[in-house]
């Protein structure tokens, strides 16, 4: 994907669970983020290296395992910073082992702790690249979103295509997320790309007319403030 002469952004669908890990860097200064590294960082690697990028930052939008199991290997090959919120923190340290060994996911060596933490606000910045940190518990406690002017959001788990992240693993809340969905994302420009976690891209736009969780949020009456949803 080209979204600016600049711009490029390319995901790889990594590991097991299938996640989609997302390389965004500037052609002009050759700096990048990476956002979820889920698993096989060689890959990982091999796909900044075709894009004649190097990875300065490791975003992640939470802790679960699929989405952490690569942190390790492209934070040694790059020495790029692992940015995560704190209130995964405990998730990244424990909350992997079990599913990491029920799916046979080698387990000798486990994402490291970061090397800072993100808040709502926060700007993640390389180069030529800009990202704003949107906080969006719900999917785990410390889940956020990353935003790109350029008009791009990295949802994660939180947001998907006529759907949302599963709330029922422990630090799920289906009520915040909703919230998270509806008060910080949906505000966002309808031509907004959403690039999530797993499967295929969306628009904000799509979503505020077709997602059918929202849609049920609203004829509940859970966000009377969200007025574009009654338009």
């Amino acid at each position: 994907m080209e979204v600016a002469n600049e711009l490029m952004v390319r995901g790889i669908v990594v590991g097991v669970f299938q996640e989609n890990c997302w390389v965004i860097g500037n052609r002009r200064t050759g700096e990048a983020i990476c956002i979820d590294p889920g698993d096989e960082p060689e890959e990982i690697l091999a796909l900044a290296r075709d894009m004649g990028v190097t990875i300065k930052y490791i975003a992640n939008s939470h802790a679960h395992v699929d989405h952490v199991m690569g942190v390790a290997g492209v934070h040694a090959a790059t020495g790029a910073k692992f940015l995560l919120h704190e209130a995964d923190l405990d998730l990244l340290r424990h909350g992997w082992k079990s599913i990491a060994a029920r799916f046979g996911i080698p387990i000798e060596k486990g994402p490291p702790d970061p090397d800072a933490f993100v808040a709502h606000g926060d700007i993640v910045e390389v180069a030529g690249l800009r990202l704003r940190t949107i906080a969006t518990p719900g999917h785990t406690p410390g889940s956020v979103s990353y935003y790109a002017e350029e008009g791009l959001l990295f949802s994660g788990d939180t947001l998907f295509r006529g759907s949302i992240g599963r709330t029922d693993l422990p630090g799920g809340n289906f009520d915040q997320e909703m919230r998270s969905i509806c008060e910080r994302l949906l505000v966002l420009p309808e031509e907004t790309i959403v690039l999530p976690g797993h499967m295929q891209e969306t628009t904000i736009g799509f979503e505020k007319q077709h997602n059918p969780f929202v849609l049920e949020w609203l004829r509940r009456g859970q966000d009377p403030a969200a007025s574009w949803l009654r338009q």
